[in-house]
């Protein structure tokens, strides 16, 4: 029987980086912070790039830091990053929350931080248009092009639907099965091979 050794072998999927577009970090990467991590890339540039990590979650709330926040339901929190992990960002899909950077179509980071709070103390579901994120991830000049080049991420784009879903179980998974068979096989590769 022939296999196909091939299917074994980690290469880029040959997709440029730039804002909007996710990175979906290669199986065999052991990095506590970005192995088996998802992270959209909130700006692209020749002096470095600056992205989130949408699939982890802390172990705290954002009611826990935001004290008008506090008698709300529970507001997932999830790691941004590495970097200035006790500043607070927020993704979203509000169009009209003043200072925010578009990031994709009908897509947003940040902006006039009252805006949001009075938006959720009306009442309004968060669960769908805002997340939450302490810190982000960063990378100085070509370090994320050169991290690509070595195929430690493969970049992809994704609806806003699956970037704000609070249901992040198997969502590095589902990333690299939407990229085809040969990515689907990394998929299933154990996390750490000699526990198998």
């Amino acid at each position: 029987m022939n296999i196909n050794s091939d299917i074994f072998k980690i290469e880029s999927n040959n997709v440029l980086p730039s804002r909007g577009k996710i990175l979906i970090s290669e199986p065999f990467l052991r990095d506590t912070t970005f192995g088996r991590s998802v992270i959209l890339l909130i700006d692209h540039t020749e002096e470095g790039s600056m992205g989130l990590i949408i699939n982890k979650r802390l172990p705290l709330f954002t009611n826990d830091i935001i004290k008008e926040f506090q008698y709300l339901d529970d507001i997932p929190l999830y790691k941004g990053g590495p970097v200035a992990t006790d500043t607070l960002f927020y993704l979203h899909t509000l169009s009209n929350i003043p200072g925010a950077l578009t990031i994709g179509k009908g897509l947003y980071l940040n902006g006039d931080f009252d805006e949001i709070k009075k938006y959720i103390l009306q009442g309004n579901s968060v669960n769908v248009p805002i997340r939450f994120f302490l810190g982000y991830s960063g990378w100085e000049g070509k370090q994320l092009g050169n991290e690509i080049k070595e195929n430690t991420w493969l970049v992809s784009e994704e609806e806003n639907d699956y970037l704000l879903n609070t249901n992040i179980k198997g969502m590095w998974k589902q990333a690299l099965e939407k990229l085809g068979s040969k990515y689907e096989t990394w998929s299933r590769f154990p996390q750490v091979p000699s526990l198998n």
